[in-house]
Order: structure tokens, then C-alpha cells, then sequence
């Protein structure tokens, strides 16, 4: 992991292997960003023009590296595009900082130590170029025979194409300015443990070893942690969730990892799909859409990080994380198109289709947990294929029981730099679930699948309590090149969310 550290040095008096300053996007070219004034000096006032005929505009995201002048101690200077300034006051947001110490720090590859000289005007900036800087750097190369585990034969060169080593924010070291290196530590370290979960290989990350992990885990952070195994879910009749796993030889496993402070008075609890692997089951996949379906447990990731997020910046909110871990294989035991399953509520599903297995986990997890009466329920899953087609890659559908709390988790999620979007639970979609053998069907109209999905949902969530879902079916897997902080592969979308939201209720603004 790279190391975060604060500085107050000057820019050009560090010592480093690399020196990342900001470029704006201005009406007549690159405009140098504040925190850079000394650098810029030693340009001689050329800085700007340099860059500009190395082709760089400022744009956001954009890295153009030179050599530096005399006069600064680290030998390059990487300037990384932040976009146009606000136009009242010409600061950047947090996610233009965290995006572009991001970019910087994914440029900066095999690099030992290099010193961020980006605009900080406050702990928010710290703490958006800590996580950037961090997130940016992730790699994951551990099956890799020259990877982070590096072996015996591994050669100095191998070696330095490791991520950067250490990041060093320029500016302030007061309290502050600490407190947003050590939250942006946390979370960034457990959102990178998400990221790893995620893109293990299924065949060493079934439901035994995931629930493992968090056994792990929270032995670490003096947590709590209940793991129901394949006998216990069957005694306690989670038809759901056995039915999911029915088809593998990997046994299904429900996970309750539980944080309590002693001043807390509210309590959340988070719900997350955990399908280790997703071939369908008998309503299979067809070819093209198996290969990156390891990254169906993408919400029981970001569930687990946020709870330890939340342990280890000791909020005063009690946080369940609710782990539904199953495998979806088709075999001779797999539940069939036509079974019926009687869920942990004691409702009943006829199952249309299998590849429809997320909302049958979360069915009973959601159950469960609205038994221990959370203030609030929030469930993460990689669900449904029509929220992607109508949000992208990019952004995450949020759905829920009550309108004002989906309002503050959407503003939660925009301001933590995670693009999300309200979307609705029209009651007539109901009827479409309606099955002549069973309670529910867990299929409905197909067009809005993704909104009967979450209709489904609500069906499990216990009377009088508020929930919303989040569906992050498009951003949690990134297919693309990287960019900005995010990198090819599991991108640990909603962990910020969840944490922030953690943080809010903490601080009683969710009432």
C-alpha cells in the first residue's frame, strides 16, 4: 500500500523522485493551479507555456511530464489536468482533486516518493488528493509471477514497476489537516481491499473463503462476526439462499459482521449480494457474459469495507454488514425455472428465472437483518443488466421506500465522487410479479427490470423501516482503460457512500 504523509515543505526544496503540480483548463490555455507558485518560479513564469507546447490543455485527467529546472530538487515534474475552475472563486471540487491525484499517482508507476503540490484550501482537499493519490495507485498483481508478491527471481526492474511508494500532500500539517490523512487512509485501504476481493479468481474466493476474510477481519478490528453455514441456513430456512448455492459445490454462507460503539444512537444496517460467481445456473449465460462475473459479489464487498471503514474511524453509529455469499452454478441439484423456494420471511418464490439470483439472497438477508430493527436498511448489489442500460457504466441506480432518504443518499453518494441517480418504484410493476403457484415471482415486466428488481426487494423489508437500494450493476466492474483513481477491473464503488453515510448518521444529520 502507499504510504500518506503531510508536508509543509516548499514545492521545490522536497526531496522526491517526482513532483505532481495541478493545470487548469483556462479561456486562453494551461493555467498553472495554486500550491505550485514556487514551481512555476523556477520556470521562470514558463511553466504554462512549456506545457502548452508539450500539447497539454488542462483538461481534466490529462499528465504531462518535464524534466525540472534547476532550482527544484526532484528531478521531473508531472502536471496533471484538474479541468476549469469554479468560476466564482476559481477553487476545484474534491472529485477534480481526487481525480487528478488519481490520474498522477497511476502515472507515477514505479516511482519511490513523490510530493503532490496540488490547491489545498482546507481538510476536504487533503483528504480528496489522499484518496485519489491511493486509490490511484492500486494494482492488483498478486497472481502475477512478478507481481506485488514479488518472488526470488524477481529483477530491480521488475520491482520498480510496482505502485507509487509514497505520496507527500504539500500544504498544512495542522489537526485537520492530520484527521483527513488518517480517514482518507482508512477508507481508501478498505475500498482497495474491495477492489481485491473482487478481482480474485473465483476459484479461491467461494463463499467459505470470502466468509473467512471477514472472520479474518474482524479479528483485527474488534468486531463481531456470526458466519452461518450451509447447516445453520438450512435449520433456520433460507430458502433463498440455499436455493442460490443448491448447484454448487461450494456451500452457500451468510455472514453478520457487526461494529457498536458505546455512544451510538442510531444503527445501519447494510445488506450485500455476495454471488461469488455468476454463470446463471440453468438459465445460463451465453457466451461473452461469463468472464468477468467473479465481480458479482461487488455489493458483499463493499458492504464488508464499509463496516470495517467504520470500526477503524470508530463512529459513534452502531453498522451491521449482512454478507448473502453463494456461488450460482448449474448441476444435477441446481434449482430449477418453475421451483419454489420458502424464504427466511416465509414467503414464497416461484423462480422463472435463475440467472435472477441476487434479489432471492437478498430476500432473506434483508429479512434477517430487519429483524435486529435498524434505523435504516441499505442493500449493494451488482443486480440487474437494465440499470445499466439506463445509467451506463458509470453510475449507480438508488431506489428506496421513502423519498427524502433517497434524496440524502443520493447527495451522499455525489458529494463522496460516486455518480449515482434516484430512480423510481412505480407500484404498477408489482403486478407483473404476480405468480398463479407461489407468493412472488422473481421475474416481472421486462422493460424497467431494474425497478422490479427493487419492487421485489422492498417485499422483504421489515414494516416501518426505512430502505433504499442500491443497484451498481454498471460501475462496479470497470471493463474500460482506467481512469482518473479507478482502475481496469473491481473499482469498489459504493464503500465512500456507505462510510459517508455512516458518518452522517453519526453526526445525527439523518435524523
Amino acid at each position: 500500500m502507499t504510504a500518506l504523509s503531510l508536508s509543509t515543505a516548499a514545492a521545490v526544496g522536497l526531496k522526491a523522485d517526482a513532483l505532481v503540480v495541478g493545470v487548469a483548463k483556462g479561456d486562453k490555455g494551461p493555467v498553472v493551479a495554486p500550491g505550485a507558485d514556487t514551481v512555476e518560479k523556477a520556470f521562470g513564469g514558463k511553466l504554462a507555456t512549456v506545457l502548452e507546447t508539450l500539447g497539454a490543455s488542462g483538461g481534466e485527467g490529462e499528465v504531462t511530464k518535464v524534466p525540472a529546472p534547476d532550482g527544484v530538487k526532484a528531478p521531473l515534474v508531472l502536471a496533471v489536468g484538474l479541468g476549469a475552475a469554479a468560476e466564482k472563486d476559481g477553487s476545484f471540487d474534491a472529485e477534480a482533486l481526487r481525480r487528478a491525484a488519481g490520474a498522477a499517482a497511476r502515472a507515477l508507476t514505479g516511482t519511490k516518493k513523490a510530493a503532490f503540490a496540488l490547491p489545498v484550501d482546507g481538510d476536504g482537499a487533503v483528504q480528496a488528493i489522499g484518496e485519489g493519490a491511493l486509490l490511484g495507485a492500486y494494482s492488483f498483481d498478486a497472481y502475477k509471477e512478478n507481481g506485488a508478491a514479488k518472488s526470488a527471481k524477481s529483477s530491480k526492474k521488475d520491482a520498480a514497476k510496482g505502485p507509487l511508494g509514497e505520496a507527500v500532500i504539500l500544504g498544512s500539517r495542522d489537526k485537520a489537516a492530520k484527521a483527513a490523512i488518517e480517514r482518507a487512509t482508512a477508507v481508501a485501504e478498505e475500498l482497495n481491499r474491495a477492489r481485491d476481493l473482487i478481482n480474485t479468481p473465483p476459484n479461491d474466493l467461494n463463499p467459505e473463503a470470502f466468509a473467512a476474510v471477514a472472520q479474518a477481519a474482524a479479528k483485527e478490528h474488534g468486531l463481531k462476526v456470526q458466519v452461518l453455514d450451509e447447516k445453520a441456513l438450512t435449520k433456520g430456512g433460507y430458502g433463498g439462499i440455499l436455493g442460490v448455492g443448491a448447484g454448487s459445490a461450494s456451500a452457500p454462507r451468510l455472514v453478520k459482521l457487526s461494529y457498536t460503539h458505546a455512544k451510538a444512537k442510531k444503527h445501519l444496517a447494510f445488506v450485500g449480494k455476495g454471488i461469488t460467481y455468476d454463470s446463471g445456473g440453468i438459465s445460463l449465460k451465453p457466451a461473452g457474459h461469463n468472464e468477468t462475473m467473479k465481480c458479482d459479489m461487488s455489493g458483499a464487498a463493499a458492504v464488508f469495507a464499509a463496516v470495517v471503514a467504520a470500526a477503524r474511524l470508530g463512529l459513534e453509529v452502531n453498522v451491521t454488514g449482512w454478507l448473502a455469499l453463494a456461488e450460482n452454478m448449474p448441476s444435477g441439484s441446481a434449482t430449477r425455472p418453475g421451483d419454489v423456494l420458502r424464504m427466511y420471511s416465509g414467503k414464497t418464490v416461484e423462480v422463472l428465472n435463475t440467472d435472477a439470483e441476487g434479489r432471492l439472497v437478498l430476500a432473506d438477508a434483508l429479512a434477517k437483518a430487519s429483524e435486529d430493527k435498524p434505523d435504516a436498511i441499505v442493500d449493494v448489489a451488482t443486480l440487474t443488466g437494465a440499470m445499466m442500460v439506463a445509467l451506463g457504466s458509470r453510475t449507480f441506480g438508488i431506489m428506496a421506500n421513502d423519498d427524502a432518504f433517497r434524496t440524502s443518499v443520493y447527495e451522499i453518494a455525489e458529494e463522496s465522487g460516486e455518480p449515482a441517480w434516484p430512480m423510481p418504484l412505480p407500484e404498477h410493476l408489482v403486478k407483473g410479479m404476480d405468480s398463479p403457484t407461489a407468493d412472488i415471482a422473481n421475474m416481472g415486466e421486462r422493460m424497467g427490470g431494474g425497478l422490479v428488481a427493487g419492487l421485489f426487494l422492498r417485499e422483504f423489508v421489515g414494516e416501518g423501516i426505512t430502505w433504499a437500494h442500491l443497484d451498481i450493476a454498471g460501475p462496479a466492474f470497470n471493463e474500460g482503460a482506467p481512469f482518473g483513481y479507478t482502475p481496469k477491473g473491481g473499482t469498489g464503488t459504493a464503500v465512500r457512500t456507505l462510510v459517508a453515510l455512516a458518518e452522517r448518521t453519526a453526526a445525527g444529520d439523518l435524523g
